[in-house]
């Protein structure tokens, strides 16, 4: 499927910066852990990046993930641009995969809790699933809805997993492409009709 924005929508958007659990290389999924110091470091530079890029252009809506370290990343990106940190909404559709069981846990300690289905899971991300989680279809839909729903230039911070999965919709990528998309934060990705460009 290839994903294309309304004409005449810009979307902006990011991962949101490192926490605890990145550093330490457990999924997050739907459990939060704080933005470390460098992840504050990359918001600021997210925020910097819009500064530049966006500037005096019409004013963008502003929509995180619920989760905390996004709602985290994206006041630090407002107060950045000299905005409020309060003044975004936030949108169920662009959480992070809920990874269930494996949630907090390292590649490792997930491959012996269940290893066939984490062999299973590598193999075919978009399919398969952990108990109680999602896989990449179905997080692909609620992402394509979100997209599809957007009416005017937004600014967006969501999660590794749901912003590979929106730039490889956007590319027109098969799951596998996808999930050799990188995950790096304190960057900007930038949506005009199907194209996807980084910023930096």
């Amino acid at each position: 499927m290839n994903l294309r924005l309304k004409d005449g929508i810009t979307l902006y958007f990011s991962r949101h910066g490192e926490t605890e659990a990145n550093r330490e290389r457990r999924f997050s999924g739907r459990r939060d852990t704080p933005l470390t110091d460098t992840g504050r470091i990359q918001a600021r530079a997210v925020g910097e990046t819009l500064e530049r890029q966006v500037g005096m252009r019409p004013p963008l809506a502003f929509i995180s993930s619920p989760l905390r370290r996004a709602c985290v990343t994206m006041e630090i990106v407002r107060e950045t641009l000299g905005l409020p940190g309060h003044g975004y909404a936030t949108d169920a559709r662009i959480e992070e995969i809920n990874l269930g069981r494996w949630d907090e846990l390292t590649d490792a300690e997930a491959r012996a809790l269940d290893p066939a289905l984490f062999d299973a899971r590598r193999a075919d991300k978009w399919h398969i699933h952990v108990p109680g989680g999602e896989n990449y279809a179905e997080v692909a839909v609620r992402a394509t809805h979100w997209a599809e729903s957007l009416t005017q230039d937004t600014f967006a911070v969501s999660h590794g997993a749901l912003t590979r999965i929106l730039r490889g919709l956007f590319q027109g990528l098969t799951w596998q492409g996808m999930s050799d998309l990188d995950e790096p934060q304190g960057v900007v990705y930038r949506v005009q009709g199907q194209t996807v460009t980084r910023l930096d």
